[in-house]
């Protein structure tokens, strides 16, 4: 099963730098080599960003496999993007 991602950023931001350094910390520590990201800058392509209905970045999209998922942010706390992305279950303690 390999994971379709898509990034949307907006400009070359400390924000977005840092959301592209966790998305690929966390892709490589847990899904080996099965995922394929694709970095979109909603500046350089903004009609890409209005049919993706994207209203904030920075914004994640997995689009494959589905169900399809976004997330927003800066990707920074690891358990909560793995649980949104449906790479780990939500763990629950008594």
């Amino acid at each position: 099963m390999k994971y379709t991602l898509k990034l949307y950023i907006s400009g070359k931001t400390a924000r977005s730098e840092h959301a592209i350094r966790n998305l690929r910390h966390i892709c490589a520590d847990n899904l080996d080599a099965k995922y394929e990201i694709e970095i979109i800058d909603i500046l350089e392509h903004p009609q890409l960003a209005e049919d993706e209905r994207i209203l904030a970045t920075p914004t994640l999209i997995k689009s494959l496999p589905l169900p399809l998922r976004r997330l927003i942010g800066d990707l920074s706390e690891t358990e909560k993007v793995l649980v949104g992305l449906d790479i780990k279950s939500v763990m629950t303690t008594s």
